[in-house]
């Protein structure tokens, strides 16, 4: 059994659109014909979703963590009181007001309902759960915890969407002021800035250099600003493009490990990521190698990713998992401390899982000082470029002042 999503219309021509499940989507228009339906279309949900999967067009991509997070808490929650698997995805599914998020529920129930397990129909779904989840649910059922293990993945997915909240309300501030002090000063050259000049150069008088520097730039903008913004669009895409390949690619994420401050912000996160995602697969039971290997896909710096790849291979050759990623040199000390007690005491779940809570700790530190920092010098840059343009105004009437004194 399937969940299929159709368009059919009524006696009067209305068109009606939903979900229906059903064993084929034969079966599925002859329910329709018998509720006085005519199917016009009938797809079944996981056969869109994997052709989807494969066109980066398309524009269904990954469900939202906001979206996984609480469906992950809510099946976990049923599962956790007793009820049974396909009844708790039948209701998670009937909970979802999004079309999309309800018909994979119910394409995950109707396999359920064939006979597989959990993670065969979280499968057929590759975009909405990555394998990391996949991989943890697996343990979980394979251990018979699966409600422990749920509980743990709705922790790990509203852990991190907390963090992406974080992340983006800290920003939204900044940006906004940014955005609104480029178009004040584009305003300023473009429009206000040539009406006042026109009367100095009317007078026919020596304007001095930095009000010459003022007409210089506010006629460039005025003459090549469109020209301009299309090409700031166009070097935006070509190096897009270019940092798509893997050789640029590292070249840059390289660098940005090596520049000081921007590169402490991007080994935290990355460290904070893989030691979170590390925690959960280990104490759900995932085979260590394998849980290296999912966990270094969460590793978004392409080096320290290819350092976990290289302490997989060194794991798998017996060696500790501390001390090869010390030898990379790319994670924080104390992380690597860590790591190597857990491993050490037999409790490297519970390290693991305070190293990623201190890495998140320092990274809230790190980000509330930048942006500290950062509020107050855009406040000030925008200050003393609307001086610079108010001085270079100002200072032809001071010349006609004292010409006419």
């Amino acid at each position: 059994m399937g969940a299929y999503q159709y368009v059919a219309v009524d006696p009067g021509g209305k068109e009606h659109k939903g979900l229906i499940e059903g064993d084929t989507a034969r079966q599925v228009r002859q329910q329709l014909r018998e509720r006085q339906l005519l199917p016009l279309k009938v797809d079944e949900v996981a056969s869109r979703e994997k052709k989807s999967s494969g066109n980066s067009f398309s524009g269904r991509g990954k469900i939202s963590a906001l979206d996984l997070a609480l469906i992950t808490r809510q099946l976990a929650t049923l599962v956790r009181s007793g009820m049974p698997l396909d009844e708790a995805l039948q209701a998670v599914a009937e909970q979802s007001e999004r079309p999309r998020l309800k018909g994979i529920m119910l394409g995950v129930r109707g396999r359920v309902i064939e006979g597989h397990p959990l993670v065969t129909g979280l499968s057929d779904f590759p975009q909405a759960f990555p394998e990391i989840y996949r991989a943890t649910v697996a343990a979980g059922e394979q251990s018979g915890h699966l409600d422990a293990v749920l509980e743990r993945l709705a922790d790990y997915t509203e852990s991190r969407q907390i963090l992406r909240q974080k992340i983006s309300h800290a920003l939204i501030y900044p940006v906004i002021l940014t955005v609104l002090s480029i178009l004040i000063v584009v305003g300023l050259l473009t429009y206000v800035v040539p009406q006042i000049i026109d009367v100095f150069q009317n007078v026919g008088q020596d304007l001095p250099l930095p009000t010459k520097i003022l007409i210089g730039i506010s006629d460039f903008l005025t003459a090549n600003g469109l020209w301009l913004l299309l090409a700031l669009v166009a070097l935006f895409f070509v190096m897009r493009f270019v940092l798509a390949k893997p050789g640029p690619q590292r070249r840059y994420h390289q660098f940005l490990l090596a520049t000081p401050v921007v590169g402490r912000l991007v080994r935290g996160l990355n460290t904070a990521r893989f030691t979170r995602t590390l925690s959960i697969l280990a104490a759900s039971g995932v085979p260590v190698l394998d849980a290296l290997r999912i966990a270094g896909e969460v590793v978004g710096n392409v080096p320290m990713r290819e350092a976990v790849d290289e302490t997989a291979v060194k794991v798998r050759e017996g060696a500790p998992i501390g001390k090869s990623l010390a030898a990379s040199r790319m994670f924080p000390p104390m992380t690597i401390h860590l790591i190597s007690s857990g491993e050490a005491s037999g409790e490297l779940e519970e390290m693991l899982e305070r190293a990623a809570n201190n890495q998140e700790r320092e990274m809230d530190s790190l980000i509330a000082t930048l942006l500290g920092f950062m509020e107050p010098a855009l406040i000030l840059a925008m200050g003393m470029i609307v001086l610079a343009i108010v001085l270079s105004i100002l200072l032809p009437i001071f010349q006609i002042n004292q010409l006419v004194n």
